[in-house]
């Protein structure tokens, strides 16, 4: 597998808490990694540190080999990167234009944006709400219309922070379904975090378990579900219990 993006002794702090320490990690190209661990674990805040939307204290990032400058990553390599949140930060306009943003701040031609948002509207099954304002959309087409932005630019990463876990049961599995078949064929790398075994072991190949900042253990998906070690097990341990 080659080497995405690399980290190397990554701290933060808030305030005098270390809530991040990171010795030696590595997103591989292809990789589905998900990332779990209870509240407070440092997830969302290791996920803003690999996108780049935070820097950390201390500690390098490679991307494919690369250092990334201590002073933040630059726009041409920030502009291969895209994320989806919990909360979809949609814009006050049509779902069309919503999902064209990032093509057109990359000044593609209106011809091409067009053709391009209209095949990702149609993956995500939202071409008749083209029209609609985004205000106006439920919870599960206002995060189709997050992840389809997200997927249009052709990202090398793909960061994703709890983007199902606002959503009803029926509609978060529907998406999961839909979602999981058009990142296949995508090819895209990911990062997801998740408090969610069902939604990690659904889709994801790869697992990391943070717990107080740190990662406790990571591999295959189900290796690390079935085998966890000691740090791991005593999360995992409440979930196996429902049988989730």
């Amino acid at each position: 597998m080659i080497p995405y993006l690399q980290f190397h002794n990554i701290e933060q702090y808030f305030g005098q808490r270390k809530v991040l320490n990171i010795p030696e990690f590595t997103i591989y190209s292809g990789d589905f990694l998900g990332v779990m661990g209870p509240n407070g674990a440092g997830k969302s805040t290791f996920l803003k540190i690999a996108s780049f939307l935070e820097a950390p204290e201390s500690g390098t990032i490679s991307y494919r080999g690369e250092p990334v400058p201590a002073s933040g990553a630059p726009l041409e390599l920030r502009r291969r990167f895209s994320i989806a949140l919990q909360q979809p930060l949609l814009l006050d306009t049509t779902v069309f234009q919503n999902i064209a943003v990032g093509l057109k701040l990359r000044k593609l031609d209106r011809r091409e944006i067009s053709e391009r948002v209209e095949v990702w509207m149609d993956r995500f099954q939202i071409s008749h709400l083209a029209r609609k304002n985004a205000r106006f959309l439920s919870g599960g087409e206002a995060q189709r219309v997050s992840i389809a932005r997200a997927m249009i630019i052709e990202p090398k990463i793909l960061f994703l922070d709890e983007p199902f876990s606002a959503l009803d049961f029926p509609t978060k599995i529907k998406l999961m379904e839909d979602f999981r078949e058009i990142f296949a064929d995508s090819g895209t790398t990911a990062m997801f975090v998740s408090h969610d075994l069902m939604e990690v072991k659904f889709l994801t190949s790869r697992l990391a378990i943070m717990v107080n900042g740190e990662i406790k253990q990571t591999g295959p998906t189900l290796d690390v579900i079935e085998e966890p070690n000691e740090e791991s097990a005593s999360f995992l341990e409440v979930w196996k219990k429902y049988k989730v």
